[in-house]
C-alpha cells in the first residue's frame, strides 16, 4: 500500500503512521484490502521518518527496492474497495470511480518511482480494470462516512447467528449479534441491534449499565465500562466509558471515564482524562471548519467533533470545540479551552502551548505501552524519536 500526496497531508495521523493502518468501518484500510484480495500486504510505502513504525499485526514500512522481483500490486491507501470487489494480481492499471487507484505489475516489471506514488498516472502497456468503491479525500472523511461504512461492513461480514446471552442481559432488534470467545457481559447491559449489527470480539468485557447500539464493533480485550455507545468502531485494547456516538478508535486508547465523545476519531495510545468532552455541532448549525489559522478549510458538514493523533493526552475536564485537531504526542491540561488547531507535540493549557519535550514524551509513551504489555525495544524508541523530530524538531 502507498500513501499518495493527499494522504501525506492527513493531519493529525500521517505524522505517526502509514494511512493504510487507519481504521475505517470494521477494519483498518490494510485489513480491508487483504480481506478482499486474499493477499497479505507486504508493506507500506510512506513517509521516510516512519521506517521504524511497528504495531502488533501491522504491515511494516518498506522501500521500493525491498520488494524484489515478484508480482506486485500497488494500491493507494485512500482508495476503499467495496467488499464485493474482486482484486487480482493480473497486470493492469487499477481504477476506482474513474481515478487511478494503483497498478498490478508482473514480476519482471520495473517498480514505479516515488513521484508516481505521490500522483499515480496510468502505466503504459497495461490493460485497464475498473473496480467498485469510494475515495477518502480528507482525514475527516473517516468520521463523516465511518458509521455508514461500519454498518455496511458488519452487515456483510457477520454471521446471522443468535448469541447465547447471560441472564440479565437484554437485546432489542434482529440485526446480527456476535459475542466472541471469552467475552463477558455483566447483567444490566442492553444490546440494541435495531439500527445495525453488534460484534464484540474475543475477551471483550462489558460492565453492567452499558447501552450498546449498533452498528458497533469492539476489538479483542476491549473494555466497555458503562454509558451509552452507538455507531462505535473500537480496535483492540480500547477502554471506553461515557456517551460515545459515531466515533472510531484505532486501538489501545483510554477513555475510561464519563464525558461526551461524538463524531470523533482517536489514534492509538490516546488517553482522555475524566470528563473530557468534545462538541460536534456549532450552536448556529453551520458547517464546521478545520485546519491551522489562516488555512482553515470548510468541511461542508455540520457534525464533526475532534480528530486526536497518536499518543495525545488530555487532563481532567478538557473541553474541545467542534472541528478540533489535536496533534500527535500533545499533552493538554487545565481549565481553558484549547484552540481548534493544536500542533503536534504541544504541551500546556488553553492557547498557552509549548513544545512537549522529547524525553518527557518518549518516557510517557514507553510507560503507557509497557502497561498494555507491549515490549519497548530499540526500534520503538527510534520510532518515537523519529516522529518527535519530524513533528516538533
Amino acid at each position: 500500500m502507498f500513501d499518495d500526496g493527499v494522504a501525506d497531508e492527513w493531519a493529525p495521523f500521517a505524522l505517526t503512521r502509514p494511512c493504510g493502518e487507519l481504521r475505517f468501518g470494521r477494519w483498518r484500510l490494510r485489513e480491508r484490502i487483504e480481506r478482499i484480495s486474499g493477499l497479505s500486504v507486504a508493506g507500506h510505502l510512506t513517509r521516510p521518518w516512519l521506517g521504524r513504525f511497528a504495531e502488533p499485526g501491522a504491515a511494516p514500512v518498506v522501500e521500493l527496492p525491498d520488494l524484489g522481483p515478484v508480482p506486485r500490486i500497488y494500491w493507494c491507501s485512500r482508495a476503499v474497495l467495496d467488499l464485493a470487489a474482486s482484486l487480482s494480481a493480473r497486470a493492469a492499471n487499477l481504477w476506482l470511480d474513474g481515478r487511478l487507484a494503483g497498478a498490478a505489475l508482473a514480476a519482471d516489471a520495473d517498480p514505479p518511482d516515488r513521484s508516481w506514488l505521490a500522483a499515480p498516472t496510468p502505466l503504459p502497456g497495461l490493460d485497464d480494470v475498473e473496480l467498485d468503491g469510494e475515495w477518502l479525500e480528507h482525514a475527516w472523511d473517516l468520521v463523516v462516512h465511518g458509521a455508514s461504512r461500519l454498518g455496511a461492513d458488519l452487515g456483510v461480514s457477520l454471521p446471522d447467528a443468535g448469541a447465547d446471552l447471560p441472564a440479565g442481559v437484554w437485546r432489542l432488534g434482529t440485526a446480527p449479534l456476535v459475542v466472541g470467545p471469552g467475552a463477558e457481559i455483566e447483567p444490566g447491559v442492553l444490546l440494541d441491534t435495531r439500527r445495525g449489527p453488534i460484534e464484540l470480539g474475543p475477551d471483550v468485557s462489558v460492565q453492567g449499565g452499558a447501552r450498546l447500539a449498533g452498528p458497533l464493533f469492539a476489538g479483542h480485550r476491549s473494555r466497555l465500562l458503562g454509558g451509552s455507545m452507538s455507531a462505535v468502531s473500537a480496535g483492540p485494547y480500547s477502554f471506553l466509558r461515557g456517551e460515545i456516538e459515531e466515533a472510531t478508535v484505532i486501538g489501545c486508547a483510554n477513555k475510561a471515564h464519563d464525558g461526551f465523545l461524538g463524531h470523533a476519531y482517536l489514534g492509538s495510545w490516546v488517553n482522555l482524562g475524566a470528563m473530557t468532552t468534545n462538541s460536534d455541532l456549532k450552536n448556529n448549525y453551520g458547517a464546521i471548519r478545520v485546519g491551522p489559522p489562516g488555512a482553515e478549510v470548510d468541511t461542508g458538514v455540520i457534525k464533526l467533533g475532534c480528530l486526536i493523533g497518536d499518543h495525545a493526552k488530555t487532563g481532567i475536564g478538557t473541553l474541545l470545540t467542534s472541528g478540533t485537531i489535536v496533534g500527535a504526542g500533545s499533552a493538554l491540561f487545565g481549565s481553558d479551552m484549547p484552540p481548534r488547531w493544536i500542533p503536534p507535540f504541544s504541551w500546556g493549557t488553553g492557547a498557552d502551548l509549548a513544545t512537549h519535550r522529547r524525553d518527557d514524551f518518549r518516557g510517557t509513551a514507553e510507560t503507557v505501552m509497557t502497561r498494555r504489555g507491549l515490549a519497548v525495544g530499540d526500534d520503538t524508541r527510534a520510532y518515537l524519536e523519529a516522529i518527535w523530530e519530524a513533528g516538533a524538531g
